[in-house]
């Protein structure tokens, strides 16, 4: 026996239901329906079938909740109001209409719809005192009595595609139908009631209505202009954002400064973010400082504050410069390291996360890793949805993030900064999805990188797919080579007396090994990597725990201890190729750190402290008793922080330990006896012979770079006893102390009185950023960093505006062959550098004369005009609305998806053939487009687009042409596919990463209908929607997290409840928590295609 219940499966819908009733019920004459939600494209897919019936009614409920409660207001009775009634009906008829599809199908039922009430072939009320929850439908014969047909069907199906099941959708439909006659004449008689209730929809009505919308209207050329000028500029038609004013006195006004001004701004509007990447020296603060003035006066002064973000020894000069600039008091200044100020909350000197509107961060390439507390703090900031919004529309912050070295080593150090301002899996740019976008050039990139030769070809590859469909999208950056290809700027700067210097090639310098110490340097990078030899045990503590320990206090311990001694391990050979010094330091260091933790097992007490290091309380003097105090009083904080007894460690680590230990001081012993040093006898002779030859180095002054803190003591100390004169030495330890120094002696800037107490600076890479070295022209490599970027942000610091030398040289020595053969860095600087090159582009060869540069436009000469001309339609917009105020509020009001044809022959833009122009818009994105008369879809700028639809106010409009819908579908197409592309796929950087993802979700779903608290469902929903579109990088892992400590029986399911509530509000989950949603919304699909679609189609 079949059920009278079904639901909207495959096999039975209530569609199929509906036309096997009417095909099959005998003298069917009436088609009643009572529903709450209506839509007319689903009459359209049962008009067909209807055609034979001779008497349709169609209820309608509307809300009628507000009218309601607005009467309580007034102390009045609510019977009824036909009029607001009538008004209700034509929100939903418009809202129908605006929602459906853009095609000629859809409008053709729209039309038919309108007619067939028109025509009195269907009845149409609207309740109008009553909210209609109730859905049934009735099948009446003229007479029906107890010997008659009939049918009632009644559930939760609304008459629209998705109730009847002809269009997918995630709503549960369940619906009964019967047809004994009790039941059927009781519904009969309660839609009588219900009908002489309600508010009939009349055709003059419906005339109306339909005037209303894209359908029922026809709009001139001039008129659609005009709309289309009104949706695009908004809330700037009424401020003027034309001008910054003028530079502070002290700076000199730059084309292409401005230039990159009007393309930053305009990438900020477009994409929320962008990279300011001019190379060093071109004054990026200035532009950024411009930037952020114009972004000011746009979004209303009153409206606007600002977060600078920098590194320590920058932040006199970012505070000079804004005071100078006059937006010092809508500025709050803060530190790269002290970010959880703003995050936590708890500092007054700073306004909430929230209340930012732009953020600026300087030397942005210290945010590409994404496990970082430093970019999880940033990610918050800048992701967390402005308080107050101002004049520029939405409530995403702009960010901007200024570098001359954004790509520092691999592809995802781009899409991890990238993450800071679009979201992962819905960005702003054509490709949509960055995740898919970068996953599988992340893995090719790591394939590469794994050859023993990587191919120099392949990496250029990658970098150029990447700077075609992301970089050139969202960055701005000038070589000086750029600015010498354009007269405009070349004039600019002579008339300011700007010169860059010249970059000469850079200078390679070897040194060689004589056979002993050759045997010694193999003999030592075997020790150091064989797997047979040193395994350096002393960081593997962890992983030598005893499973039940390992697992339950620390997570990957294996993996965490493998990865800390591969990192010894290329340490140690990086230590071997700054300077021998430097190498006997370290591994002397190395055994003492090995030997202690012998003697703590010996003891009986074996520490591990993450959270302290125990080497340094131990060179401080602290006792074993002592430490082991420090660490029980961590331990009550972090349960990491631990003291073990030798019992809990598997037998192989204290094996382990002795072993390394031996080796270690065989090492050593070999070590003691060298004295010798063929690399400090090469730097010598060139130091000699080139490095303070005045030819080359007019000012006597040298700037040498090593990343060993051990090597630059060492420098310093044998070349004051070389050259008999004073160094200066700069690490981390003494920066602050010595900034001043610094500048009065190497600052050709400097504005106080400058000094020569000393020559030659040694330093570390705590110089290579933030600071003027250009009264030297000559830098010195010691060593190879293995972040070969810093080369280029070495050189930078001496290749600057007003660089007193014109040629500027960098001498790099090479790491030995030897040692080379292990570690690769000079293939691995040559692959880094060539991969920035292509990315980015670059004045000059850096390290080696293998590197090839590439020349490619990263900014736009002349932007000015091209602003101007935008500005000119903003300045039109404004005076039309200023001139024409009735007819601008006429035009404003127009539905948005008004469209026409016109003559090709009146179209401004050149080359136009017969095809469509589309502006889409819709919460997540704008476009424009061009579709050919062979629907082949291609992308415009809003320039592009403005010429399309210019038009002069007595040019007239045609009907549409057939091809207008098929264009039009297109471009649609184009623009949902990328938002589509952006949630539907799961490619990501890492199978890793995507597991993880994959994982918080399934534990979102989980708890959501696991737990009874209504705020952790909403939790649960909101959290899942930002994992889904990639919007804070950490936030999946902590999710996971909870699922792991819960499986686990760390926690409770009461507490995983509050750990939700606490993520949520950790990462703004609440703050646009929509209101509960009606019924009548939940009805409709989730609507990703745009809310406006103003269209143009042109004809012979």
């Amino acid at each position: 026996m079949s059920s009278k219940f079904f639901t909207n499966n495959n096999d039975r819908n209530l569609f199929d239901k509906f036309k096997g009733i009417i095909d099959h019920m005998k003298d069917l004459y009436a088609f009643h329906a009572v529903v709450g939600y209506f839509r007319s494209s689903g009459y359209f897919a049962l008009q067909p079938h209807l055609q034979n019936i001779k008497d349709i009614k169609i209820l309608v409920g509307i809300n009628v909740d507000q009218m309601f409660a607005e009467a309580q207001r007034k102390g009045l009775l609510y019977f009824g109001d036909e009029n607001k009634t009538k008004d209700e009906f034509l929100k939903w008829f418009i809202q129908d209409i605006k929602e459906a599809k853009y095609s000629e199908q859809v409008e053709k039922g729209v039309l038919q719809f309108i007619n067939d009430l028109m025509e009195g072939k269907i009845e149409v009320r609207a309740h109008n005192s009553k909210a209609i929850h109730a859905k049934f439908y009735l099948f009446l014969p003229e007479q029906h009595t107890t010997h008659s047909d009939g049918w009632v069907i009644m559930g939760s199906s609304n008459l629209t595609e998705a109730g009847l099941g002809i269009k997918k959708s995630p709503n549960y439909e369940l619906n009964i139908a019967l047809k004994d006659y009790d039941d059927v004449e009781f519904t009969k008689k309660e839609f009588i009631a219900l009908w002489e209730q309600s508010t009939p929809i009349l055709p003059a009505d419906i005339q109306q209505f339909k005037q209303k919308t894209h359908i029922g209207q026809t709009f001139t050329p001039y008129e659609l202009y005009i709309k289309f000028l009104i949706e695009y500029f908004g809330k700037n038609i009424d401020y003027d954002p034309d001008t910054v004013g003028d530079l502070p006195k002290t700076y000199k006004k730059l084309s292409y400064q401005i230039d990159a001004v009007n393309q930053g701004f305009q990438m900020l509007i477009e994409h929320n973010g962008f990279f300011l990447a001019d190379v060093v020296g071109l004054g990026k603060t200035v532009v950024a400082a411009m930037i952020a003035k114009r972004f000011l006066i746009a979004n209303g002064s009153l409206n606007t504050k600002i977060l600078v973000v920098y590194p320590p020894a920058l932040e006199k000069n970012w505070k000079n410069t804004f005071r100078l600039f006059g937006i010092d008091r809508h500025t709050k200044f803060i530190t790269n390291g002290r970010l959880e100020k703003i995050v936590n909350g708890d500092d007054l000197n700073y306004w909430a996360k929230e209340d930012y509107d732009l953020i600026l961060v300087d030397e942005a390439h210290r945010y590409r890793n994404h496990t970082s507390t430093m970019f999880g703090n940033l990610q918050r900031i800048c992701k967390a949805p402005r308080n107050g919004e101002g004049l520029v529309h939405g409530t995403k912050k702009k960010v901007m993030l200024i570098s001359a070295t954004p790509l520092n080593n691999r592809p995802q150090d781009l899409y991890y900064q990238l993450l800071l301002f679009q979201d992962a899996r819905r960005s702003t740019l054509p490709v949509t999805n960055l995740q898919s976008f970068f996953g599988p050039i992340i893995r090719e990139y790591r394939e590469i990188m794994q050859e023993d030769k990587p191919s120099i070809e392949r990496i250029r590859e990658l970098y150029r797919i990447i700077r075609e469909k992301i970089i050139s999208q969202i960055t701005v950056r000038r070589t000086r080579r750029d600015l010498k290809n354009y007269p405009k700027y070349i004039d600019d700067l002579k008339a300011q007396g700007i010169e860059f210097p010249e970059i000469a090639a850079p200078k390679p310098k070897l040194y060689e090994l004589n056979s002993k110490l050759s045997k010694l340097f193999y003999h030592t990078v075997f020790y150091l990597t064989d797997t047979d030899k040193i395994n350096y045990y002393r960081y593997q503590a962890i992983a030598y725990l005893k499973p039940e320990l390992r697992e339950n206090q620390y997570e990957q311990a294996v993996l965490v201890s493998q990865s800390l001694a591969g990192i010894m391990k290329t340490l140690m050979i990086k230590r071997l190729e700054s300077s021998f010094k430097a190498f006997k330091i370290s591994i002397q260091n190395l055994s003492t750190a090995t030997s202690r933790m012998i003697e703590m097992f010996d003891r009986g007490k074996v520490l591990i402290a993450p959270d302290k290091s125990v080497n340094d309380l131990m060179n401080k003097g602290f006792s074993l008793d002592e430490i082991e105090e420090i660490i029980m009083e961590l331990n009550l904080e972090n349960p990491r922080n631990n003291v073990f007894t030798p019992d809990d460690f598997d037998s192989n680590f204290i094996l382990g330990l002795r072993k390394d230990d031996s080796l270690l001081k065989e090492l050593i012993k070999e070590w003691s006896n060298i004295d010798e040093d063929p690399k400090l006898d090469a730097f010598f002779k060139v130091l000699n012979d080139e490095l303070l030859n005045t030819s080359i180095n007019p000012t006597g002054q040298l700037v040498i770079f090593t990343e060993s803190t051990d090597t630059a003591n060492y420098l310093q100390e044998k070349v004051e006893k070389h050259l008999k004169t004073k160094v200066l030495n700069i690490s981390s330890d003494n920066r602050s102390k010595l900034f001043e120094t610094i500048q009065e002696n190497f600052d050709a800037n400097y504005i106080g009185e400058q000094k020569s107490d000393f020559k030659i600076l040694i330093t570390t890479d705590v110089l290579a950023e933030g600071v003027n070295l250009h009264r030297c022209n000559v830098i010195v490599n010691y060593d190879t960093p293995w972040n070969a970027t810093r080369l280029m942000q070495r050189i930078g610091r001496v290749n600057r505006i007003g660089s007193v030398a014109g040629v500027i040289y960098n001498y790099n020595f090479y790491p030995s062959q030897q040692g080379d053969d292990e570690i690769k860095l000079y293939s691995n600087a040559l692959v880094k550098l060539q991969g920035f090159h292509t990315a980015f582009g670059e004045d000059a060869q850096i390290y080696t004369h293998e590197e090839m540069l590439e020349q490619f436009e990263l900014f736009k000469e002349g932007l000015k005009d091209d602003e101007d001309k935008r500005l000119q339609y903003l300045r039109f917009i404004r005076e039309f609305k200023d001139n024409n105020p009735k007819e601008f509020k006429r035009i404003k009001q127009f539905p948005m998806k008004a469209r026409t044809a016109r003559k090709l022959g009146n179209v401004i833009k050149e080359n136009t053939e017969q095809g469509t122009v589309v502006f889409l818009k819709s919460p997540y994105k704008m476009e424009f487009y061009q579709v050919d008369k062979d629907t082949n879809v291609n992308a415009l700028s809003f320039l592009e687009a403005a010429q399309y639809f210019e038009a002069n106010t007595t040019e007239p409009g045609f009907d549409l042409p057939e091809q207008h819908y098929t264009q039009v579908e297109a471009a649609l197409h184009t623009f949902e596919q990328d938002f589509l592309g952006s949630t539907s796929e799961t490619v990501t950087t890492n199978d890793k990463a995507d597991a993880i993802s994959a994982q918080a979700k399934k534990f979102l779903r989980d708890m959501k209908s696991i737990t009874k608290r209504d705020n952790v469902k909403t939790a649960c929903i909101n959290l899942s929607d930002l994992v889904d579109k990639g919007t804070f990088t950490p936030m999946p892992n902590e999710i996971r997290k909870l699922r792991q400590q819960l499986d686990k029986k760390q926690i409770t399911y009461s507490q995983v409840d509050n750990l939700i509530i606490m993520i949520a509000k950790k990462y703004d989950a609440f703050e646009n928590e929509d209101e509960e949603k009606s019924e009548i919304h939940s009805e409709i699909d989730v609507n990703i295609s745009p809310d406006i679609v103003l269209s143009e189609t042109f004809i012979d």
